[in-house]
């Protein structure tokens, strides 16, 4: 059995499976392209401005798709909060929120240092940080009644990352680990969803307090133990044999992942039956989480991404979700205006009692006429049962960044990241001075 201290510093590229070196290299890919996109919120670009400005440092890391500098950190903190302004990056149904979003900042502010780094390096890093993360987060979720968001147990994982980079002795590792756990921000998460502002799921604070509690603990703070990390000893004990990184999903769509089994439905009735003209109204079956999605006619891109009325309304007038109306939902048509504003969302029992293993939703929509259509959903595109292929990684990359870096950065960051096998003719410096370059 190998514990998490070891794990997280004695795995390594050489020996990871395939599908799992493949997969690593798909989650950078996704949360990059993501990251192009949120650096335009006015989210990313107030946390960047303030790492910069009250976490400076000369040497340290730069900002993603910005260039300036700040402490590791400050860079955590603002690299996270751009990744998590817009909600398609991935995450895992049994923790309810999202590992990358934290473990990739933490990540790239460890290894922008300065030293000489590999790709494997930060492919290698990404992996144990999933492992660690995804797993402390199933186990908040087992031992604690309350929801809370994502930074309550991606901290961990970005401890675990930034401990690793360090090449922390085992004594300070557990430190580094029990201090994030202990500083990690445990949030109310439906408090967000019921009012969503910029705050998200906490993704942010993760990070920072991941990468400050192993740059503590190797100056000596220490801290309790994470008990995390000793609850459900099952969940730790497969570390090695089980993969969850494998296990992540992919969003095709900008928003909330608990409103996509809507989305999907309205998108099959959209393509097969109903034209937006003709619908009189729509109702949708979901469970209660899904049902505290509220916003109908947003104000801002938080209240576009942790909404249900608004994306499905997109769905059915589009015909797809638009990132540039997710972002900007003032633009956004009378006719998306007027389906959202009278859209139906019921709970069904049944899919509440199934969630959150399964995440499914009913869409019937009544057309002018009286006739009604109906379409159910009990898996997304890009769950672990229905993956994305390459080619959609494709197309979520230009769909994202293209408007926002041009066709050659696009491509050339397209062919940084394909998910091939061999990383050895991809310079990491290469890499990084890509992705900090301005927009």
């Amino acid at each position: 059995m190998t514990g998490p201290v070891d794990f997280l510093h004695d795995t390594r590229w050489e020996d990871l499976p395939s599908d799992v070196r493949r997969h690593a290299r798909l989650r950078l890919l996704d949360l990059l392209a993501v990251a192009v996109a949120g650096s335009t919120t006015p989210l990313s670009k107030i946390t960047r401005d303030h790492a910069h400005r009250h976490m400076p440092s000369a040497a340290g890391p730069r900002l993603l798709f910005d260039g300036r500098r700040a402490s590791p950190p400050g860079a955590a903190l603002a690299n996270a909060a751009t990744i998590d302004s817009v909600d398609g990056h991935d995450g895992h149904r049994l923790t309810k929120g999202h590992a990358g979003a934290a473990i990739l900042p933490a990540a790239l502010a460890m290894l922008d240092n300065g030293a000489e780094h590999d790709l494997r390096d930060l492919l290698a890093a990404l992996v144990v940080g999933y492992e660690i993360a995804t797993r402390a987060g199933i186990a908040l979720h087992t031992s604690a009644r309350e929801y809370h968001s994502s930074g309550a147990w991606n901290a961990i994982g970005a401890a675990a990352v930034a401990a690793r980079v360090l090449r922390l002795d085992p004594v300070s590792t557990e430190h580094a680990l029990g201090v994030a756990e202990y500083s990690a921000p445990r949030a109310p998460m439906m408090r967000a969803l019921a009012n969503p502002t910029m705050v998200k799921d906490s993704s942010a604070w993760g990070a920072q307090a991941g990468v400050a509690a192993a740059l503590l603990a190797a100056d000596g703070f220490t801290g309790s133990p994470a008990e995390l990390l000793h609850h459900a000893p099952d969940l730790w004990e497969e570390l090695g044999s089980r993969w969850r990184i494998l296990e992540q999903y992919t969003k095709l769509h900008p928003v909330c992942r608990w409103a996509h089994p809507a989305v999907e439905a309205a998108l099959d009735l959209r393509r097969h039956h109903a034209s937006p003209e003709s619908i009189r109204d729509i109702e949708v079956r979901t469970f209660k989480a899904a049902t505290e999605l509220t916003a109908r006619i947003p104000a801002s891109t938080e209240e576009a991404q942790y909404s249900l009325p608004f994306p499905v309304a997109m769905a059915c007038v589009h015909g797809e979700l638009p990132i540039e109306l997710v972002t900007a939902p003032e633009r956004a048509d009378d006719q998306v205006r007027r389906i959202a504003h009278g859209l139906r969302v019921v709970e069904s029992p049944e899919l509440t009692a199934a969630f959150p293993d399964e995440r499914s939703a009913t869409v019937t929509v009544t057309l002018a006429s009286g006739r009604q259509l109906s379409a159910n959903r009990t898996a997304s595109s890009g769950d672990p049962e229905q993956p994305l292929s390459d080619a959609d990684f494709d197309v979520k990359l230009r769909n994202y960044a293209l408007p926002i870096l041009g066709e050659t950065r696009t491509e050339a960051l397209g062919r940084m990241l394909a998910p091939a096998e061999s990383t050895e003719d991809i310079a990491f410096g290469d890499l990084l001075a890509e992705i900090a370059t301005p927009n």
